[in-house]
């Protein structure tokens, strides 16, 4: 057995309460005198000993209060059995009905946050699967078997293959996806703007997309008039940003600025290096939008990472980075095992605790008045 708050015992010491009371309360003794006493012999006086008067009402007035202190403490028991019975969990969008079939008996819970019962209302709101399995696997108890119903193809796929500490019985289920998966990378288009500008640069721009799109760079917009949804903005003067390119940048537009501006106090960070591990491109946040400068004029005596054949792509991956896929064969998704097997969970005495302590409650109070009684009588 332990305790979750040791320092609950510290309430024993009310225990010296019902001591203190029940040695207040002795019979006194009362001196009678009689006549001619002097001439009996007089006898050694005895030595008072402490007694305790309703020894048996003291005693449970002791076992109550230790109880009460008891349960401040919280005592839990270590080393219980487990409830290990199997549990099948199904994913929301399965029909949860067809697959438990006739089992009335096994415990079907809902893939879901909480996971309710299985005759529970179906959840609406998607969640991580991943997330959802590895939190079942902390809460059940270490040996418990664990089947899991999910469609095929699997949504909402994480970062890695979750790791659990048991092993799953993995059961695809084949559904008909419910819209298209686009894997490919966005193409960007760049938008130039700023006026005249080096025709080194324009050559540059042009040279990556067409290597992006096979398209050529498109036509400067006017300074008054932002970029449209989906482009990217290079802007090609080193004078500030108007007003609309500025508004566009801060709801979530990208810039791109091609000639190095002075030095400011921005906070930048590096995006992409070149082969000698140098930066080459850098990048902070503005409002919801990522303004992206060049460290040096775009030029390949400024900057040599231009010659470097796979610029392109790695440029592509900074300013378009492919779309994480969203759905992946069921069966290629199924949880790995080595994670930590879940502490325990102690039982908690408390309840059984509360029950002693109303039947002591009830027997103190029983003794205490049949004592009145008697007393009375």
């Amino acid at each position: 057995m332990g305790l979750l708050f040791p320092l609950g015992l510290l309430a024993l010491a009310a225990v010296l309460v019902p001591l203190v009371i029940h040695l207040a309360r002795r019979h006194v003794y009362a001196p009678l005198e009689f006549a001619a006493l002097r001439w009996l012999r007089a006898k050694v006086r005895p030595r008072q000993r402490i007694r305790f008067d309703e020894w048996p009402l003291l005693l449970v007035r002791l076992l109550l209060l230790a109880a009460l202190a008891l349960l401040l403490a919280r005592p839990v028991l270590h080393g219980s059995a487990a409830d290990t019975h199997a549990v099948t969990a199904v994913a929301p969008g399965l029909d949860g009905a067809a697959l438990r079939g006739a089992d009335r008996s096994g415990d079907w819970r809902w893939l879901a946050p909480g996971f309710p019962p299985l005759h529970a209302a179906t959840p609406a709101t998607p969640q991580p699967l991943a997330s959802l399995l590895r939190e079942l696997d902390r809460q059940l108890p270490a040996g418990t078997p664990l089947t899991v119903y999910v469609p095929d193809p699997l949504p909402g796929l994480d970062a890695q293959r979750p790791r659990l500490s048991r092993s799953v019985r993995w059961q695809p289920v084949p559904v008909t996806p419910t819209g298209t998966q686009d894997t490919q990378p966005r193409l960007p288009q760049l938008q130039p703007g700023g006026g005249e500008a080096d025709a080194g640069s324009v050559q540059v721009l042009d040279a990556l997309q067409r290597a992006w799109s096979g398209q050529a760079l498109a036509a400067q917009r006017a300074p008054d008039s932002a970029p449209e949804a989906g482009q990217i903005g290079v802007w090609l003067s080193p004078a500030p940003l108007p007003d609309a390119w500025q508004a566009w940048l801060q709801q979530g537009g990208t810039v791109l600025l091609a000639t190095p501006g002075s030095a400011d106090h921005a906070r930048w960070s590096t995006a992409l290096r070149d082969a000698d591990d140098a930066p080459l491109l850098e990048q902070r946040a503005v409002g919801e939008g990522r303004l992206l400068r060049f460290t040096a004029a775009l030029s390949p005596s400024a900057l040599p990472a231009l010659r470097e054949a796979d610029l392109p792509r790695r440029l592509l991956s900074v300013l378009a980075p492919a779309a994480a896929p969203q759905r992946a064969v069921a069966a290629t998704q199924a949880p790995l095992t080595g994670a930590l097997a879940p502490r325990p969970v102690p039982r908690d005495l408390v309840p059984w605790l509360l029950v002693l302590i109303v039947v002591l409650f009830a027997l103190e109070r029983m003794m205490a008045t049949a004592r009145r009684r008697e007393v009375g009588a």
